[in-house]
């Protein structure tokens, strides 16, 4: 929302009404198609050169939310000034395998490849170097540029570089037109980008483990409502934060130009000489921290010298592509030589110093160089050819003091980055005359310093899809890899290669189980044909599919002594159960005289059966009414009965 306000005299009038007010919705890109204004022919003649600066903008103090604090980077910015007939990448298409390679994995190689297969179509391949970290103040490294060209046909720019690590996201310009329609050329573009999405990875959060998109989907702008997981995520829907600024400035123009209104007088500039540049033909696959400032020239005097500086190799992501050496080196004179100077004398370098002219105490020394080359103008050379100096050796000279040699040379610096030592030697040459031991050094060793180091950061591929859970049901374990892309040499990285965690799987079958089978019953008749039971008990019910329970019952035939017939007969069996029952009970009282301490209760009710039919158990109990502590009567013990019932079929 925009508002407007008219103040006067400190009162502020009309602030919320009216035209004052305008409401201003973010456009949704990806859903108006491919995009969202016709490209134009170009009119303008000769041709422009641009810089194009990046300023990354994405850091852990404006973006907080789950932060890559040691992997943040960005990508190298790859892209071209091309025609209208050839598009890098656009809101709503499809990303090429070159736009998958940067937004997944920020490789260039492909991308460059496809560029350059369109070589009618393009005038300049666009590239700049990767930036880890992702932010740095200014004053510390320097943003990264690229200088390119534009035509009346290839009059547009794009380019991509990856917001690292992340599933597939990017920000960069499409199809940027730098033509005026008044036949000119832009003077300045500045445009603040936000990440978008190629529409080849479904990961929600910076370091989400790979899940490619099936199928593929349309490259769009990221959106603060696309994930509550996502970094970038608001729930008010609010728009995103700014993660970076491009600022493409022109900086010459070349040929006859056809606008009519120049943009200022200091830009008319026609027929301007080719800028030679030396080509960068560093591989991609090669990460290297910003060279160190030049080191002072070897040599002081108006002699041919050397000058160094170095880079230190962060990362080689290809192993099988060799990266360039780490140090150069550039011919260089000491302070007010040239060589485009006609009266400059080309000495040679100087010769070593003589010995100190005395053995004992302070003497001098002395070194002499030559000219190799009479200036051009037939001048006389000014330059001087030796060079003298005081030297001491020995300070003490009396008897008993050693005598030692002059001190050699320094020895290289131990450290070939930061803080190291060096040395120097010397010799004996004649121990003191009394005998005594000689108290002299003969090594000398001081600090020195070397370019800084630069840390080495861990280049990690994006975490494997987890595996299958170690089981196939229940609980288990699943896991899932990343493999360490820089080389071992480069240094010690000690992030986690393997991840663990619990899984859990439906629930594993239980099978049914049972008690052993009983004793068989007693036959249910006291005499002719009948049937004996036993029965076995489930221990566990059959759970998550598990095998049914098999029958908890079995039924055998059986057969007493014949049956005598006759009312005679039944009503002797009758008697002789009668005389049974009460010879049992005699025995029973008999037992409680002999065990006054064992008493039991009577017997409890039967239980239910324990099925309907097909033949069940019921179960009833007696139980000690009084235990005896003596050890006599161990005897003493619950009782418990069992009997068939419902043994009718289903």
């Amino acid at each position: 929302l925009s508002r407007a306000s008219i103040v006067q005299k400190r009162i502020i009038y009309f602030q919320d009404e009216g035209s004052l007010t305008k409401k201003i919705c973010e456009q949704d890109s990806a859903s108006e198609g491919v995009t969202d204004k016709p490209i134009l022919d170009c009119c303008a003649c000769g041709t422009a050169k641009y810089r194009l600066t990046f300023y990354g903008n994405w850091s852990e103090k404006t973006h907080p939310k789950d932060f890559p604090r040691r992997t943040n980077h960005w990508s190298a910015i790859i892209g071209s000034s091309h025609s209208k007939n050839y598009i890098l990448w656009e809101y709503g298409g499809y990303a090429s395998e070159g736009v998958k390679q940067v937004a997944e994995l920020g490789s260039p190689v492909k991308m460059e490849e496809e560029i350059r297969q369109q070589s009618d179509e393009v005038l300049t391949v666009i590239k700049a170097k990767a930036q880890w970290p992702a932010w740095q103040p200014l004053n510390v490294r320097a943003a990264p540029s690229a200088e390119f060209s534009v035509d009346r046909h290839r009059h547009l720019m794009s380019f991509l570089t990856m917001l690292g690590p992340s599933p597939d996201w990017n920000v960069g310009l499409s199809a940027e037109d730098l033509c005026t329609k008044d036949c000119g050329w832009v003077q300045k573009v500045v445009q603040d980008l936000i990440p978008w999405d190629a529409g080849t990875d479904s990961g929600v959060t910076y370091e989400s483990p790979n899940k490619p998109t099936v199928p593929q989907e349309k490259i769009r702008p990221l959106t603060s409502l696309d994930h509550p997981q996502s970094p970038f995520y608001d729930p008010e829907g609010g728009s995103i934060k700014l993660v970076a600024r491009v600022v493409i400035e022109r900086i010459a123009r070349k040929g006859e130009q056809c606008n009519i209104v120049p943009d200022n007088i200091d830009d008319i500039v026609a027929d301007l000489a080719p800028e030679e540049k030396e080509e960068d033909d560093t591989p991609e696959t090669c990460i290297y921290s910003n060279w160190s400032p030049w080191s002072a020239c070897s040599s002081s005097t108006c002699e041919k010298g050397k000058r160094m500086r170095q880079r230190m190799l962060k990362a080689q992501l290809d192993l099988s592509v060799p990266c360039p050496d780490t140090q150069d080196f550039q011919p260089c004179m000491g302070p007010g030589c040239s060589d485009e100077d006609g009266s400059t004398c080309m000495m040679s370098d100087w010769i070593t110093w003589s010995p100190c002219s005395v053995s004992c105490g302070m003497g001098t020394r002395s070194r002499e160089r030559y000219v190799k080359q009479f200036p051009e103008d037939g001048s006389m050379c000014k330059v001087p050819t030796e060079e003298t100096e005081k030297c001491i050796v020995n300070e003490e000279c009396s008897p008993s003091s050693c005598l030692v040699t002059e001190w050699g040379e320094w020895d290289e610096c131990s450290a070939s980055c930061g803080t190291g030592m060096k040395r120097r030697h010397r010799m004996i040459k004649m121990t003191p005359a009394d005998g005594s031991m000689c108290k002299a050094e003969t090594t000398e060793a001081e600090k020195c310093m070397m370019p800084e180091c630069h840390t080495i950061p861990c280049l990690l591929s994006p975490w494997s899809e987890w595996s299958d859970c170690s089981v196939t049901c229940g609980k288990g374990m699943r896991t899932r890899q990343r493999m360490l892309k820089s080389a071992a040499e480069l240094g010690d990285c000690n992030e986690e290669l393997e991840q663990a965690e619990k899984c859990m799987l439906p629930e594993c079958p239980i099978d049914c189980e049972l008690t052993e089978w009983s004793q068989w019953s007693e036959c249910n008749t006291s005499c002719g044909k009948g049937h004996m039971i036993r029965t076995r008990m489930i221990k566990i019910e059959p759970q998550f599919g598990g095998t049914a329970c098999p029958e908890t019952v079995q039924r055998t035939k059986c057969r007493v002594r014949k049956c005598l017939r006759g009312p005679g007969m039944e009503k002797r069996r009758w008697k002789e159960a009668r005389e049974k029952r009460r010879s049992e009970q005699a025995k029973k009282n008999i037992d409680s005289e002999q065990y006054p301490v064992c008493r039991l209760k009577p017997w409890t009710a039967w239980t239910e059966c324990s099925t309907l039919c097909g033949g069940g158990i019921q179960e009833r109990y007696m139980m000690v009414k009084k235990r005896s502590k003596s050890t006599q009567f161990t005897s003493c013990k619950d009782k418990k009965e069992l009997r068939a019932c419902n043994v009718h079929p289903c």
